[in-house]
């Protein structure tokens, strides 16, 4: 299986349990590699055939600094969800960065796999 990655991608949300992080925003982290056929896209070297790693950038941008969740799970299936659906798809491995929320830690977060249905 073909696989387009994004590394690193930073967006400022409001998330958290506790009085404090529902005050602040924070930076959350996002790795994702995203199963998708490169076959097609290298034969007709057109942007138009391929899963554009700029469009789900923007996608997951938008949506996560609106987002307003408590738990970083929560977010991570919603983040999941917009991806599958919206560019096709078939197979997701997500994982979201929380920095510095555990003292001593560089991040705690989740990482969650998860395929199209049917």
């Amino acid at each position: 299986m073909d696989k387009v990655f994004i590394e690193g991608l930073e967006i400022e949300a409001l998330i958290g349990i506790y009085d404090w992080e529902r005050r602040i925003r924070q930076t959350l982290v996002f790795d994702l590699e995203m199963g998708f056929d490169n076959r097609v896209p290298a034969a007709s070297d057109d942007i138009v055939d391929t899963l554009n790693y700029k469009a789900v950038s923007q996608r997951l941008v938008e949506y996560v600094t609106q987002s307003d969740f408590g738990l970083v799970e929560t977010l991570a299936e919603r983040c999941a969800e917009i991806v599958i659906a919206e560019f096709s798809v078939d197979w997701l491995r997500l994982k979201l960065s929380k920095p510095g929320a555990v003292r001593g830690a560089r991040a705690v977060g989740v990482v969650i796999e998860r395929t199209r249905a049917g």
